[in-house]
């Protein structure tokens, strides 16, 4: 949330520029995250629909499904809380509005669930492709933030770019912005089931543990 604080408000530079921007630090941040000992330890997967993904990519037991998404879900809460008290006032106001994303007034809510639905399938796949030798093992965590940076780029002033309940959850219940949360919820959800039957398809899941 500190970077959209500081992108957004209160003397943001130029527009077209600020999802862009945001795309490459979040990207940067979790491809740092991913190859840090604590990312490693963990997996490094902050995103609820990522841990679905893997399970039924074969590649993460299903009993540590919930407690991973709890924990990815309480910490969004938790986060957007200290930012506010680290910025102030300012955090919850427009436009600023604890980070919540909003999707273009011209998307209806089946035309958001569609891309955070797709956005996860196809990430789902890549991660199946990767997951399937070495060499993709290694590259990994830059393919996901490569992939993360273009989504909050490409998809953030239209769909509202999420692709990650975790990411929408904290900030839309401290703003108060629920009224589609469910929609960046079940998207990548269903993308996550998504990806992962068709990669089994293609022949990349494994069973799942």
């Amino acid at each position: 949330m500190t970077a959209v604080r500081w992108l957004v408000g209160p003397d943001p530079g130029a527009a077209a520029a600020r999802p862009a921007v945001l795309g490459a630090v979040v990207g940067t941040l979790l491809a740092l995250f991913m190859l840090s000992p604590p990312g490693r330890c963990s997996g490094g997967h902050l995103n609820p629909a990522v841990t679905l993904a893997l399970w039924r990519l074969g590649a993460f037991p299903g009993r540590e499904v919930v407690p991973y998404a709890v924990a990815q879900l309480t910490g969004s809460v938790f986060g957007v809380w200290c930012a506010g008290l680290v910025w102030g006032p300012v955090t919850g106001r427009p436009p600023v509005r604890h980070a919540s994303v909003r999707a273009d007034p011209a998307w209806g809510d089946a035309a958001v669930l569609a891309a955070e639905a797709g956005v996860l399938a196809g990430s789902t796949l890549m991660l199946a492709a990767l997951l399937a030798s070495p060499g993709g093992r290694r590259v990994l965590p830059y393919a996901v933030g490569l992939t993360t940076a273009l989504v909050i780029g490409v998809l953030g002033p239209l769909s509202g770019g999420s692709a990650n309940p975790a990411r929408q959850f904290g900030p839309a219940l401290l703003a108060g912005d629920t009224g589609r949360l469910w929609v960046y919820v079940l998207g990548p959800a269903l993308g996550a089931v998504l990806g992962a039957w068709l990669a089994g398809r293609t022949g990349l899941r494994r069973p799942p543990r």
